[in-house]
């Protein structure tokens, strides 16, 4: 009987033990996307507030070429990886409801710092990635036509 229960045993407890380091990869995934493109309450949202918030998030070395900060609360951005999200091509969701975002454009010249980009405001679905539930990849927005 103990021979029985040692194969068992031991995919238990390796089980314990693999779980928590995938969840830990996840949540660093996630940390990284909030990092990279969430801001609950943007200022200004002009050429300045993409100046300064490319540089305080750590995307200036070399300068990112574009980048899109994704203004609200965390949850209905989560949201969008369910009840708030649809299938899109390539296993990425894409929102049912829109965002208030800020894509910030490089505006040219060298790749290396300092960088200077162009703001552009909006209201757009947004298109992600998601693993266990969390956005991990921020993929684009969906402009809406005026």
């Amino acid at each position: 009987m103990t021979m029985s229960l040692g194969p068992l045993l031991l995919v238990f407890v390796l089980g314990l033990v693999v779980t928590p380091s995938t969840l830990a990869q996840n949540d660093a995934r996630y940390i990284k996307f909030l990092t990279q493109h969430y801001d609950a309450n943007p200022t200004g949202r002009n050429d300045r507030y993409c100046d300064s918030m490319m540089r305080q998030r750590g995307l200036t070395s070399p300068c990112k070429d574009r980048n899109t900060f994704i203004h609200g609360n965390r949850d209905s951005i989560k949201a969008v990886c369910g009840e708030n999200g649809n299938p899109y091509k390539n296993n990425l969701r894409i929102s049912i409801s829109e965002f208030q975002v800020t894509t910030c454009s490089h505006r040219g010249g060298s790749p290396r710092p300092p960088c200077w980009y162009r703001a552009f405001r909006g209201f757009r679905r947004i298109v992600i990635a998601c693993e266990n539930g969390l956005p991990v990849h921020f993929d684009e927005s969906i402009i809406r036509p005026r």
